[in-house]
C-alpha cells in the first residue's frame, strides 16, 4: 500500500495557476527526486503534501489519513509527528545547541520525557556522524554539520516521509555528495522515505525514481 497519495492536486493564487492536477504516489522506503525548471511548481507541491499549504481542489492520504479532513490543530499535530522537513536553509536555532536543535519537535510534540529525548537526538547525531558535535552551538558548525543536524531534526518523531526542497542547494560540491550518501544510508537503515525537490541532477539520476515538472504538470 502507497504510504502517500496525492490525486487531482490543483493549487493557484490569484489569477496563477501553479498545479493544474498532479498526480503522485509514493511507497514506504522510496527516495523519490522531483525535478523540473524554477516555477514548474515543485516547491508547492512539496507544501501541500507536507500539509503547510491546502490544494484547491484534490485530495492527499498520508499514510491512510486524508489530511485535508482534518482541522488545524489535528493537522499540526499529524505534521509534526509524521512528517520531517530539511530546507535548503537549515533554520537552526542559534542560541540552542546541535542537540538542543534536534530534540526542538520532541519538545513541541510533548510525546517523550525529556531523557527519552535527548537519547533520540543523541542516537540520531552518533548516526549522522555528529557524535562530538552535540554541545556546539549552529555558529560553531560547517554547514555540511548544520544540515545534517537539521536532518537529524527531521528523523527526530520518526516520521513516516521526509521532505527535502533543495536540501544540498546551499552545500559545496563535496558536502552536497556527503549530504546525497547520507540519506540513502537512512533509507537503508531506517527504511525512512524520501520526497526531494532538487536542481541537483546527480542527485535526481542516484534516486529509485525521478520525476519532472513541468508548468505545473507532472510530465508522464
Amino acid at each position: 500500500m502507497a504510504l502517500l497519495t496525492a490525486t487531482d492536486i490543483e493549487r493557484s493564487y490569484g489569477s496563477l495557476q501553479v498545479l493544474k492536477g498532479i498526480d503522485l504516489q509514493i511507497e514506504p522506503g522510496e527516495i523519490v527526486a522531483i525535478v523540473g525548471a524554477s516555477g514548474a511548481g515543485k516547491s508547492t507541491l512539496l507544501h501541500i503534501i507536507g500539509t503547510l499549504d491546502r490544494p484547491d481542489k484534490g485530495k492527499v492520504i498520508i499514510q491512510d489519513t486524508e489530511v485535508s479532513k482534518l482541522s488545524n490543530k489535528a493537522l499540526a499535530q499529524f505534521r509534526n509527528e509524521r512528517i520531517g522537513f530539511v530546507f535548503q536553509f537549515h533554520n537552526l536555532l542559534a542560541e540552542f545547541s546541535a542537540l538542543e536543535n534536534v530534540c526542538m519537535p520532541g519538545f513541541i510534540g510533548n510525546q517523550l520525557s525529556e531523557k527519552n529525548l535527548r537519547e533520540r537526538g543523541i542516537e540520531l547525531l552518533e548516526l549522522l556522524g555528529l557524535a562530538d558535535r552535540l554541545d556546539h552551538l549552529p555558529s560553531q558548525l560547517s554547514g555540511g554539520e548544520q544540515q545534517r543536524v537539521a536532518v537529524a531534526r527531521a528523523l527526530l518523531n520518526r516520521p513516516a516521509v521526509v521532505l527535502a526542497d533543495e536540501p544540498s542547494g546551499n552545500l559545496d560540491s563535496h558536502n552536497a555528495e556527503d549530504l546525497h550518501r547520507l540519506f540513502f544510508t537512512l533509507r537503508d537503515e531506517l527504511n525512512q522515505t524520501f520526497v526531494i525537490v532538487t536542481h541537483n541532477e546527480h542527485l535526481a539520476e542516484m534516486a529509485d525514481r525521478r520525476l519532472v515538472m513541468r508548468d505545473g504538470l507532472m510530465e508522464p
